[in-house]
């Protein structure tokens, strides 16, 4: 498959939907490597905190809001959001490993709906007046992290 070119409007949004997938390998690489459950746990709220649910509330509130009301795009987002929300919340109380494969498999199919339906319905649809508009807030309000993650348990130890 041929790699897209983002619209420098949406790039930001793309940025942070590559530290999603590369989220993804962390958790599928602590499963495979034996992380513990509550590392994963506590990975999995970081990254919550500092990541998706900022990304989540640039979307809705700068991407829905241009959407025509109702749009099948926006509907599938939001209703993609709060799966992943729901989930979170699960994995904070009582966490399953399955849960994590979940996520990890949830999080990835989403990310590639944005890059693929989304972003390119955005890109042939709104004007570059509307891009530039979006882009504007997208730099005001940034994913930023203030403290990053030390612990790499996705890293296989070597036994000695």
């Amino acid at each position: 498959m041929k790699p897209m070119k983002r619209s420098v409007e949406l790039q930001p949004l793309s940025r942070e939907h590559h530290d999603g997938l590369l989220f993804v390998w962390k958790i599928r690489e602590g499963l495979k490597n034996g992380a513990s459950t509550e590392k994963l746990k506590d990975f999995t709220s970081w990254f919550w905190r500092n990541h998706i649910r900022p990304h989540f509330f640039q979307e809705e509130k700068i991407l829905v809001p241009v959407m025509p009301e109702g749009h099948a795009l926006a509907v599938q987002l939001k209703h993609e959001h709060t799966y992943i929300r729901e989930l979170v919340i699960t994995i904070d109380k009582d966490t399953d490993r399955h849960d994590f494969t979940r996520l990890a498999n949830l999080l990835e199919t989403h990310i590639r709906f944005e890059e693929r339906e989304l972003f390119q319905y955005l890109e042939e649809h709104l004007t570059q007046q509307e891009l530039s508009a979006i882009h504007e807030k997208l730099e005001k309000h940034p994913v930023s992290v203030d403290e990053e993650w030390s612990d790499e348990f996705w890293v296989k130890k070597e036994v000695k």
